[in-house]
C-alpha cells in the first residue's frame, strides 16, 4: 500500500476532531480523510448493533478513499464495533480505547483509576476488561457523564453550569480517591482544564485522543506507512465531510483545529 495514501478517522460528530488534531500535531506529514456522522449523533445511547451498522457504512465510505490505516475516533464505537471491523477488513485500524487504557495502567501509581464517558462506553465495560488484562489488581471506577458532549457542542466549556455539573459528576469518583483519570470521550479533553480543576492536581489526566495518535504513528512505522513530513509551512491536504450540518461542523471544527478549515462535504452514508 502507498505511503501518500490518507488516513481514515471517523466519529459519531465532532468529537473525533481532537485526535485528527493530535493526528496532526504527531503526524504532520499524514493526509486526513475525516467523517462526523453528526446525522445520527450521538452514538452514546444507541445500541450496539446500530453502532456496528453504522460503523461498517462509515468504513465503506472510507474505502471509497482508499486510505491506508483507520482510526476509529470514538470511545463508543470503538468499545462496541471496533472488534468486528477488525475481523471484516484488511486494512489496519485503531481505536481509542486500548491506547488511553494502556497509558491509564502506566500512569497510576496506587493502582485506582477513574474513567468518564458516555452511557454507551461505560455499560461496554471496556475501559475495565482491557487495562484488566494488562493489570488484573488495578481498579476501576467508572462514571457516565452523558451531559458533557452536548455542553461542548454548544460552547459552554468555561460556563459556570458546565463547571457545575463536572464536579457533580466528579464528586463520586473523588471519594474513590484515583490518581488518575481516563477522560473516555473525544469531547471530553476540550474540557481538561476545566475536569483538571475539578479532580486536582494530584489525578493525572489520561487523554485517549494524544495516545491513539501516538500509537498510530507507530503503527503506521511499524506497517512501514508512514508519509514523509511536509516542506516547511505546508500542512497536507486534509478533506472533511458529515452526513448533516456542515456549516456547524466547521464552526466547531475552527475552533479547534491548528488551520482554518473552509469547506466540508455532506455524504448520504446511508447509501453505504
Amino acid at each position: 500500500m502507498s505511503n501518500d495514501k490518507p488516513i481514515g478517522v471517523f466519529d459519531s460528530g465532532v468529537g473525533g476532531l481532537t485526535v485528527a488534531r493530535e493526528i496532526m500535531r504527531q503526524i504532520p506529514g499524514e493526509r486526513i480523510v475525516y467523517f462526523g456522522d453528526t446525522a445520527r449523533v450521538p452514538y452514546g445511547n444507541k445500541s450496539q448493533a446500530t453502532i456496528i451498522r453504522f460503523a461498517r457504512q462509515i468504513v465503506r465510505f472510507l474505502e471509497t478513499h482508499e486510505v491506508k490505516a483507520i482510526a476509529v475516533a470514538c470511545n463508543t464505537a470503538s468499545a462496541y464495533a471496533l472488534e468486528v471491523l477488525e475481523r471484516e477488513i484488511d486494512i489496519p485500524i485503531i481505536g481509542v480505547v486500548k491506547p488511553g487504557a494502556r497509558t491509564a495502567v502506566r500512569t497510576t501509581k496506587n493502582g485506582r483509576v477513574g474513567v468518564i464517558a458516555t452511557e454507551a462506553t461505560i455499560h461496554s465495560g471496556m475501559y475495565t476488561r482491557y487495562i484488566h488484562s494488562i493489570d488484573p489488581d488495578v481498579a476501576v471506577f467508572s462514571k457516565a457523564c452523558p451531559l458533557f458532549v452536548p455542553l461542548v457542542e454548544e460552547g459552554m466549556i468555561h460556563d459556570f453550569v458546565t463547571e457545575e455539573i463536572a464536579n457533580r459528576y466528579l464528586e463520586e469518583l473523588k471519594r474513590q480517591h484515583i490518581d488518575t483519570l481516563i477522560l473516555g470521550c473525544t469531547h471530553y479533553p476540550l474540557l481538561r482544564s476545566l475536569l483538571g480543576r475539578c479532580m486536582g492536581s494530584e489525578v493525572e489526566l489520561v487523554n485517549p485522543a494524544y495516545e491513539t495518535a501516538v500509537s498510530l504513528r507507530e503503527l503506521l512505522r511499524e506497517k512501514d506507512l508512514l508519509a514523509e513530513a511536509p516542506p516547511e509551512g505546508r500542512m497536507p491536504a486534509h478533506s472533511f465531510y458529515v452526513s448533516d450540518g456542515a456549516d456547524k461542523f466547521e464552526v466547531f471544527a475552527n475552533s479547534i483545529l491548528p488551520y482554518e478549515l473552509r469547506k466540508t462535504q455532506i455524504v448520504d452514508i446511508e447509501t453505504y
